[in-house]
């Protein structure tokens, strides 16, 4: 891909982020795609001068559970509206002991454990065929890599610019949700070598592959795995982490558009 600044970058916002820090919307989209409709209308507007979309993958408000989201509504609507590069932001549960609540992750790769989702724009419908030349013939995209090396490095200097300690690699764990886990399958996780664990990294990783679109994740570990922390794992103590972290990550997603 190109080293260039993208055109319109478009960030999807998962739990914790239903709204983009300093972002001025100026239209909002309600797209119908072959697909469906996204989790919520696309909101388009200006991050510090620069173009940039946003979605709330959960939807606003936040009540659609991981395996119920429309990942590829999601992705196609962003491509339709102009987005050349997609980022994720994803809450997690920490696998690695070096990566604890609060900690930022920049995830190189991920293994899929999810089931039942539409995992793929190929999946022999006759949707896909008729409203692309880009879908009309069924293609095994290379996910050997499964992030964009491009913007993953551009996001790894937003937040070196800003002095902020992120994880420049590490293997995400897709669970199906929306329960989290027991601590025999984060035992497994860990054996499996992965270093965090979230709900809604597959298939938007893949779907992304399939469109063209540049994709990474910003990743904020918001507790310790299941069996790995000293306290019970509680929504008002992820909250918590999340709230206290929801400044780093707009300032590194502004550093980055711009």
């Amino acid at each position: 891909m190109s080293e260039s600044v993208p055109v319109s970058t478009a960030v999807i916002g998962g739990t914790g982020l239903q709204a983009l820090a300093g972002f001025q919307a100026e239209a909002e989209h309600a797209l119908q795609t072959p697909f469906g409709a996204p989790s919520a209308p696309v909101q388009e507007g200006r991050l510090d001068g620069r173009r940039c979309l946003f979605l709330a993958r959960h939807g606003v408000p936040h009540r659609i559970p991981p395996h119920r989201i429309n990942y590829r509504a999601n992705l196609w609507a962003l491509r339709e509206l102009g987005a050349d590069a997609v980022l994720a932001v994803n809450a997690v549960g920490g696998i690695n002991p070096t990566m604890p609540p609060g900690r930022l992750v920049v995830p190189d790769q991920v293994v899929d454990y999810t089931w039942g989702r539409a995992h793929s724009y190929y999946d022999g419908d006759g949707v896909s065929a008729p409203v692309s030349d880009q879908l009309s013939e069924l293609e095994h995209v290379d996910f050997t890599e499964p992030y964009d090396a491009g913007l993953r490095q551009r996001l790894l200097a937003a937040g070196n610019a800003l002095g902020l300690q992120l994880d420049s690699a590490g293997t995400y764990a897709a669970t199906q949700g929306p329960r989290l886990e027991s601590a025999a399958e984060i035992r497994r996780l860990a054996n499996d070598g992965c270093d965090v664990v979230g709900m809604t990294g597959m298939p938007e990783a893949a779907l992304a592959r399939e469109l063209g679109l540049p994709y990474a994740s910003l990743c904020i570990v918001v507790n310790a795995a299941a069996g790995l922390g000293t306290e019970p794992i509680t929504l008002e103590a992820m909250s918590e982490v999340l709230e206290a972290g929801s400044a780093r990550v707009a300032e590194l997603l502004l550093v980055l558009i711009k």
